[in-house]
């Protein structure tokens, strides 16, 4: 659909578009539009990451006889890559034994 447009035609759209939103507008929703696609690429990196080192935890658990009480960390989510500012411990649930 798009290789059947003429420039004039594409043009008449771009104006259109900054007529609506206005040009003070555009470069602000670009900016938050780009924010948005950089946290999702990093929760998306960020769930894989933690269901791979889960998978890895549970086969050595599994291989190896631990000691039952182990110190664990406290992770950290961050809204964006370098982003210190937003960031939050994650409090999960314990994973003890109950019976």
């Amino acid at each position: 659909m798009i290789g059947n447009m003429k420039p004039l035609e594409i043009l008449l759209i771009i104006a259109v578009i900054v007529l609506l939103f206005g040009a003070k507008k555009l470069p602000e929703m670009a900016r938050s539009l780009g924010k948005s696609a950089r946290i999702l690429k990093s929760e998306a990196k960020a769930m894989k990451k933690d269901g791979e080192s889960e998978d890895a935890a549970a086969a050595a658990a599994a291989a190896t006889v631990a000691d039952p009480v182990q110190p664990v960390a406290p992770r950290t989510i961050k809204a964006a890559p370098g982003d210190v500012t937003s960031s939050r411990p994650v409090t999960e649930p314990n994973r003890t034994a109950q019976g």
